[in-house]
């Protein structure tokens, strides 16, 4: 493992211990060219579906996709780094859990939706907010609004997402 300062790869490791659900092994190493400190995990390495994408396309699942996504969305929030890669590691194990080859991307997209209703309200409005596109104000506003109904009536979950206006800010039926 190569030194994330020197890039030196003799470094010995000076402490292991299992992570919390048993499925990985969290090592702390030394540099022994520069003393840096650093951490290192080992994790068995899984069958991980294609995520089928709303244009077709399939992409292998990456996990440090909702890494990124979800440290973004609570970057100058109240939540840990540990917060935020619990939750990743329970989507992840939820998305295998399934069995399938491949899985569409809003499967993903409605599973970090939910686990970020139960991280953080604010930074769960941040990530609707690229999540789902929000066309205008009006949009953004209704998803405050039942953000707080939840919040008033004691609710952490989700609600299936509302369709969307068509253009102009017509909702398509009627003239």
């Amino acid at each position: 493992m190569k030194c994330p300062g020197c890039r030196s790869l003799e470094n010995r490791v000076i402490d292991s211990r299992l992570g919390r659900d048993g499925d990985m092994i969290r090592r702390r190493r030394e540099c022994e060219a520069c003393t840096r400190r650093f951490t290192t995990y080992e994790r068995i390495e899984e069958y991980l579906p294609l995520i089928v994408k709303k244009d077709g396309r399939r992409e292998p699942f990456e996990r440090l996709k909702i890494l990124a996504g979800l440290t973004k969305a609570c970057e100058k929030r109240p939540v840990s780094a540990e917060r935020i890669a619990a939750t990743v590691d329970a989507i992840e194990r939820s998305i295998l859990d399934r069995g399938e080859k491949e899985v569409v991307s809003t499967v993903i997209g409605e599973a970090v939706m939910a686990a970020m209703h139960d991280l953080d309200p604010v930074a769960s409005v941040r990530f609707a907010s690229v999540y789902r596109s929000f066309q205008d104000l009006d949009e953004f506003v209704g998803e405050l609004e039942q953000l707080l109904r939840e919040r008033r009536a004691g609710s952490t979950r989700p609600r299936p997402r509302a369709p969307r206006k068509a253009a102009g800010g017509r909702s398509g039926k009627g003239p």
